[in-house]
């Protein structure tokens, strides 16, 4: 053990500031042509043939239930593992979902397989394999793979990984197609993890071998801090943006993502919601509200977050958030009983798990056009 942090230490003195500069020239700073080009080329591929590259699903809004939860990177529990914190509030969601019938849809970066092995990853999380092992069991499982999961989309050993951890092997997609009718209109809710575009994560086969089985673990390996939305609060920004911008130019059809860690509703973040509902707060003079609200939006500032600036928005684009945030809490998308909700689950520092509805509205009231 002695010898391999050396070696480690060795290695990041010589080769941090070279990696360093390759990962910023080749980062993941969100290109807008680039981005409109492959969602383009997902959404197609999925729509003229699907089963390929992602499934199209005929859907009842008013019957079916889906939770969309992404970014968990699931990791080795060890000082690096973003996930560690938030594996209690990850299993009690997991639990309820499944008791109440909700289609699971994970949208990628589940497993953190740039820092660790398949097989370490597999060894610290046996509990979240079993949890979701029941969805698949029950035909209630879509399973995405993001930028630091690219090994399922990418590696021939993905098949015989899936059927070590799962008991069977199933299909990873690069992104899933709900169709349904709300208020006599076809309504698509389209999903992908949100990397497309991606300079380092979405090119040919050799690029995401490259990334998925060097480059990326190679960072890992240095400490690196990967230059990605979920590390970058203006890429969030400008990722956000360039998504919204994406889903707003397409009739009657909804974007979801994962990927930069932050949540969005209705084209706006979790703290602007705040904001509005502030406004609305001191226009009826609630002082009690007032001052929630306010707490809320300064515990908000203290982590970190910040507003993209959508102006004239639809209410186009959502972001599941992550299941990985430092404080143990986890959050993610609900589509059930005719309505779309961002909710919380917390519990890291609780004696209860506890589900909070943190913005909510009917499919039939969002603003598409």
């Amino acid at each position: 053990m002695a010898c391999y942090t050396a070696m480690r230490n060795f290695l990041q003195k010589l080769l941090y500031k070279p990696v360093l500069r390759l990962a910023n020239k080749y980062s993941s700073r969100p290109n807008t042509a680039r981005v409109n080009k492959a969602l383009n080329a997902l959404y197609k591929s999925i729509t003229n043939k699907p089963g390929k590259k992602g499934p199209v699903i005929a859907t009842d809004s008013a019957k079916d239930k889906f939770i969309i939860l992404s970014d968990q990177h699931k990791g080795a529990r060890d000082g690096a593992d973003m996930f560690a914190n938030c594996e209690r509030a990850y299993l009690a969601a997991l639990t309820h979902y499944y008791k109440n019938g909700f289609t699971y849809i994970n949208l990628g970066d589940s497993e953190e397989l740039w820092e660790n092995t398949f097989l370490t990853v597999k060894k610290h999380n046996k509990a979240t394999f079993e949890q979701e092992k029941l969805f698949i069991d029950a035909d209630r499982f879509i399973k995405i793979f993001g930028n630091h999961d690219l090994y399922w989309g990418n590696d021939p050993l993905a098949m015989a990984s899936l059927l070590q951890i799962y008991g069977k092997a199933i299909r990873i997609y690069e992104g899933v197609i709900l169709q349904g009718t709300v208020n006599h209109k076809q309504l698509a809710i389209f999903m992908t993890h949100g990397h497309q575009g991606d300079a380092q994560s979405d090119g040919n086969w050799f690029s995401k071998w490259f990334v998925s089985d060097i480059w990326g673990p190679l960072q890992g390996y240095l400490g690196i801090n990967p230059n990605t939305p979920a590390f970058n609060n203006q890429m969030k920004t400008d990722h956000n943006r360039i998504m919204y911008e994406w889903s707003s130019k397409r009739k009657d059809m909804l974007l979801i993502t994962g990927h930069t860690h932050q949540p969005v509703f209705r084209s706006l973040t979790h703290l602007e919601n705040l904001y509005v509902a502030l406004e609305v707060a001191k226009n009826a003079e609630d002082t009690d509200k007032i001052t929630k609200i306010e707490n809320e939006i300064t515990a908000l500032h203290l982590k970190g977050n910040t507003q993209p600036n959508f102006n004239g928005y639809l209410d186009t684009y959502f972001n599941t958030g992550c299941c990985c945030f430092d404080d143990g809490d986890i959050t993610g998308i609900e589509i059930e009983g005719g309505c779309i909700r961002l909710i919380k689950w917390s519990g890291h520092k609780k004696t209860i798990t506890e589900r909070v509805v943190l913005e909510e509205c009917k499919l039939d009231e969002l603003k598409l056009s």
